[in-house]
């Protein structure tokens, strides 16, 4: 019998999350039953969506939930052999038993000299939520100016250098000069630290005076109100996050957007990855042929060792990460 090492949800967060919200915990796990393997995490991801989801899909006393690369060490299942690599929604934990009909096997001909890790990032779901985000929702054309914000972040540094790819005008925020710095390796057209400009209005009309034909959000809050002002008539916004709101206790308020999207005729949408499950075998195809050309280039900030899953994600939240934020066991 295998022991499993979990991270659970002690306490719902309230404002940021801290240390004490969070217990590990050790699991006895049966058998595999027909059907089951048993996995053995090798990467997992913290992502910002797990703070507001926290919140509406589980409750105290869970095992956080997360998605993880891992590799099968006992199986019941022909579908999955031992040694294969897959992604499953297994949570904070070390091993698991579940049905393999609910993994997602690695791609067989995954390349050697890329890292499993990327299944988590550019070549998973952030990557495919920087994809469906510019051409579901945003219907992004050549030529067109693209403001994106959480810039160097794991879905917004994807998010741009796919605006590249189909020759776009991209603009990027960020919040340390450091990251502003990678985001200029990236190839970003211009870059800017929201958070040292002296004017964000201002950074923004001088990066493109003529405004933005598309907006993909991951921020919300101030930095939203003042871009929305300066899209073009009949410009399209992509909602993809708010991280600037999860850790509120109070919600912020206003000024609100209705006569600037009135005024603009303004399109927004937000949005899951999920909705476009189906074309994700396709999709990934698409990314990791980027990765390969090198028109993709990933960076990761990488914690070690599953015991500090919960400051990897508090510092996360505080913006620590360049790239996406990955755990290794």
């Amino acid at each position: 019998m295998v022991q499993a090492q979990a991270w659970v949800l002690t306490q719902h967060f309230h404002g940021f999350p801290t240390d004490s919200d969070f217990e590990l915990r050790v699991e006895q796990l049966p058998e595999p039953r027909d059907g089951e393997v048993l996995l053995e995490a090798v990467f997992l991801s913290v992502d910002p969506y797990m703070r507001p989801f926290s919140r509406v899909r589980m409750k105290e006393g869970e095992v956080m939930i997360g998605t993880q690369v891992a590799k099968v060490i006992q199986s019941n299942s022909p579908a999955l052999p031992v040694g294969r690599h897959v992604v499953g929604r297994c949570g904070w934990r070390t091993h698991t038993v579940c049905d393999a009909t609910d993994l997602i096997p690695i791609m067989e001909d995954w390349p050697e000299e890329v890292s499993l890790s990327l299944a988590l990032g550019a070549v998973g779901m952030p990557g495919l939520t920087a994809l469906y985000g510019l051409e579901e929702v945003l219907g992004l054309q050549a030529g067109e100016t693209l403001l994106v914000n959480a810039a160097a972040g794991a879905v917004g540094s994807v998010v741009g250098q796919i605006a590249k790819i189909k020759g776009c005008r991209v603009v990027g925020s960020a919040g340390s000069d450091a990251k502003v710095a990678f985001l200029r390796e990236l190839g970003f057209d211009r870059t800017l630290n929201y958070k040292t400009v002296a004017s964000l209005d201002q950074a923004l009309r001088e990066a493109a005076p003529d405004g933005y034909d598309c907006y993909f959000e991951n921020v919300g809050g101030p930095f939203s109100s003042v871009a929305l002002q300066q899209m073009k008539d009949f410009g399209r916004i992509a909602v993809c996050g708010g991280i600037s709101l999860y850790n509120d206790t109070t919600p912020q308020t206003g000024p609100y957007p209705h006569l600037t999207m009135i005024f603009k005729q303004l399109k927004m949408e937000g949005f899951m990855q999920s909705r476009w499950e189906h074309k994700h075998p396709e999709s990934l195809k698409r990314l990791m042929a980027w990765v390969k050309e090198g028109k993709l280039q990933c960076r990761e900030h990488i914690t070690e060792g599953f015991a500090n899953m919960p400051a990897a994600f508090i510092g996360m939240l505080q913006g620590e990460n360049i790239g996406k934020a990955i755990i290794k066991v």
